[in-house]
């Protein structure tokens, strides 16, 4: 029996030669039971190093995994700062086009920061448009957006306005009123190309404020009807982290 457990041995010794170094150890003299428990010394040195082996080859696994997701995520923000910038220029162009049509709205002297009250429709939205991206006057443009809503709820541009008022204040963490303005672009304008982000902000506030299972029901909502969108992949990546 012995003599068939050591030929095994050495069989399984011989075959895994190649596939991991082991210890050398003479294992040609002493006793049978000598040389069977050198063999066995060999064959658990070698199920180590192949255990060994194997953390190593998980961990550079688990690297590759997350450098990807890494990657993911930047080449993902990097296309929503494309898109953002794409909608910017949407925004200006319309501007320039319905300013265009409609020379007689924007006055010189209407656009005079002295008397708000005179500007028309375009000019209006332009000007609150203009303290955000042109003069960086986020606190100004809050009012402007406010008043802009207030004074002309069914322009065209009221789901833009609606949306920028609460982002506005999104990133001042006043989520009341920013939920307001996102909750209106969502349930007023159920055809603005804003409607999706709005809905992905949503999330963003229920999560930011503790209720996980709103945000979820917000992120799956934007999944479910702009599968195909950038703010659906937005509300994919918050929801693998809920």
């Amino acid at each position: 029996m012995k003599h068939a457990v050591l030929s095994a041995a050495i069989i399984l010794v011989a075959g895994s030669a190649y596939a991991a170094p082991a210890p050398v150890e003479d294992i040609a003299g002493g006793s049978t039971d000598d040389r069977i428990a050198r063999l066995e010394r060999v064959v658990k040195a070698k199920q180590q190093s192949e255990f060994q082996m194997q953390q190593r080859l998980e961990a550079l696994q688990q690297e590759v995994l997350d450098l990807r997701g890494l990657s993911e995520q930047q080449s993902y923000q990097i296309e929503q700062m494309l898109q953002r910038q794409r909608q910017l220029y949407e925004d200006i162009a319309n501007l320039s086009t319905k300013a265009s049509a409609q020379p007689t709205i924007v006055q010189p002297a209407a656009v005079s920061s002295s008397a708000p009250s005179s500007l028309g429709e375009t000019a209006s939205y332009e000007q609150a448009v203009n303290l955000v991206l042109k003069d960086k006057k986020y606190e100004e443009a809050i009012p402007a957006f406010a008043n802009f809503i207030q004074n002309y709820p069914n322009s065209t541009y009221a789901p833009n306005a609606n949306y920028w008022l609460g982002q506005l204040l999104y990133n001042k963490s006043e989520f009341a009123g920013a939920t307001k303005a996102f909750t209106t672009v969502v349930e007023k304008y159920k055809d603005s190309s804003k409607r999706g982000e709005s809905l992905v902000k949503l999330g963003m506030i229920a999560e930011k404020t503790g209720d996980k299972a709103k945000a979820k029901a917000y992120y799956q909502k934007v999944s479910q009807e702009y599968p195909n969108s950038a703010a659906a992949r937005i509300a994919l990546q918050q929801l693998s982290s809920l």
